[in-house]
C-alpha cells in the first residue's frame, strides 16, 4: 500500500510528489497524458519560479525578462498606461519544460511517477483509499493511505469524493506567434468581459496572445479580435479551464485538493503556479498518511496562507468590469514606477510599492 497516490502531475503534483518523496514517504503519481502536454497555460510567471526548481534550470527554462506590464483600455492600437519595477518584474519560461523538469524532480527524489494513467475511480475505505486507472497495460487497481488530487479545474478526484467545485470556470485562449520579440513589457487589455486579454513576448521563442472570459461569453470571436488588432497570424491554438475562487472544503476523511482542482489560483489573472505549490509545500509539511485526519491540519495552513491575497485578488478582478472611462481614469492616476510581486496583492501595502509611490510625488 502507497502512503499517497497524486493524481495529476502538473507543477502542484509534481511538487507535492518531490516533496513527500523527500519526507521518506512511498509515493505513487499518475498523469492522465505525457507530462507538459497538451499546454493549456501562460509562460509568464514570477521570478519566484526559480526558488521551486532545480539546478541549471534557469539555463534550461528562461525565455525572456519582463519588467512591466502596459495596460490598455481597447484594443492594441488604444493608448497604453505602463506599469514597472526599476528590476526584473517576471520571466517568460517554457511551460511544458517546467511540468517536465518539476516531475524529473519528483522522480530523483523517489516518487514513482509515470504518465499514460487516466484514473477513472477513486473509493475511500476505513482504512485507505482504492484507485482505478486505465493505464499501458490496462486496468490496473492500487491501494494507498491518502489520495491527492491534483488533476486541475475539472478534477476526476474531486467529483469521486464528491467535494464542491471552484466557485467558477473561466474559459482560456491560448496561441502563440513566430514572431521574435525581446521586449521586457508585456501588454494587457481590458476588453475581454469581465476578464482580459494578454500579449507576451517569449524572446526567440515567439509571442504568447491568450484571453480568458467566463461561460456564456464568445471567447473565440473576443480572441479572432485581439489577433486581428495585432494584424498577426497565430499557430498552436490551445484552450482549457481556469478555476477561479477556493470552494469551502477541499479535504475529505482521505483525500485532499492541491493546485487548480482545489481553486488554489490568482483570481486577478488565474496562474495558480506559486499558489498551487505553495499549497503543495503545506501538504507534504502537515499531511501524515498513518494520520488521515491530518488533511485538516493542511486545509487550515494553505487557507492561512492565501486566503487573504485572494480575497484582494477578487476585489482587483471587479475592476476589469468598471465603466471604461473608470477604468482610464484609474489606470492614468496609478501608472507609472510600482513595487507590487506580481502574485501577492498584499504587497500594494508593502515598504518596496509605498517608495515607488513616493517618489512620483517628489518634483
Amino acid at each position: 500500500m502507497y502512503d499517497f497516490v497524486v493524481v495529476g502531475v502538473g507543477p502542484a503534483g509534481a511538487r507535492f510528489s518531490r516533496r513527500a518523496a523527500e519526507r521518506g514517504y512511498d509515493v505513487l503519481a499518475l498523469e492522465k497524458g505525457e507530462i507538459g502536454t497538451p499546454l493549456a497555460c501562460s509562460g509568464h510567471v514570477s521570478t519566484d519560479i526559480w526558488s521551486i526548481t532545480g539546478p541549471g534550470a534557469r539555463e534550461e527554462l528562461f525565455q525572456n525578462e519582463i519588467y512591466g506590464a502596459r495596460f490598455h483600455v481597447g484594443g492594441p492600437q488604444s493608448r497604453a498606461y505602463p506599469f514597472y519595477k526599476r528590476e526584473v518584474a517576471s520571466n517568460v519560461i517554457d511551460r511544458v519544460g517546467l511540468d517536465r523538469h518539476l516531475a524529473d524532480l519528483a522522480r530523483e527524489a523517489g516518487a514513482d511517477v509515470r504518465d499514460g494513467y487516466t484514473v477513472t475511480g477513486v473509493t475511500e475505505h476505513r482504512d485507505g483509499v482504492e484507485v482505478v486507472a486505465n493505464g499501458p497495460d490496462g486496468t490496473e487497481t492500487v491501494e494507498s493511505k491518502l489520495v491527492a488530487g491534483c488533476d486541475g479545474p475539472r478534477s476526476r478526484v474531486r467529483e469521486e469524493l464528491e467535494l464542491p467545485q471552484p466557485d467558477e470556470l473561466l474559459h482560456g485562449v491560448l496561441a502563440f506567434s513566430e514572431e521574435e520579440d525581446h521586449q521586457d513589457f508585456v501588454d494587457v487589455h481590458l476588453t475581454a468581459p469581465t476578464f482580459f486579454a494578454w500579449r507576451i513576448p517569449r524572446g526567440d521563442a515567439g509571442v504568447e496572445y491568450g484571453l480568458a472570459a467566463p461561460p456564456g461569453v464568445q471567447v473565440t470571436r473576443h480572441f479572432e479580435e485581439l489577433i486581428d488588432g495585432y494584424e498577426i497570424d497565430v499557430s498552436h491554438r490551445c484552450s482549457g479551464a481556469i478555476p477561479i475562487g477556493p470552494p469551502e472544503r477541499v479535504t475529505s476523511s482521505r483525500g485532499f485538493l492541491i493546485g487548480d482542482a482545489a481553486g488554489q489560483t490568482k483570481p486577478f489573472t488565474g496562474g495558480g503556479i506559486l499558489y498551487g505549490t505553495t499549497a503543495a509545500d503545506h501538504a507534504a509539511r502537515e499531511i501524515d498518511p498513518d494520520r488521515p485526519e491530518t488533511v485538516v491540519d493542511y486545509e487550515r495552513a494553505w487557507r492561512n496562507d492565501l486566503s487573504r491575497d485572494q480575497r484582494l485578488g477578487h476585489l482587483l478582478r471587479q475592476a476589469y468590469s468598471l465603466p471604461e472611462p473608470v477604468q482610464r481614469i484609474g489606470l492614468r492616476a496609478l501608472s507609472g514606477e510600482i513595487g507590487v510581486h506580481m502574485d501577492r496583492p498584499t504587497s500594494l501595502v508593502s515598504p518596496a510599492h509605498l517608495r515607488a509611490l513616493v517618489s512620483r510625488l517628489r518634483p
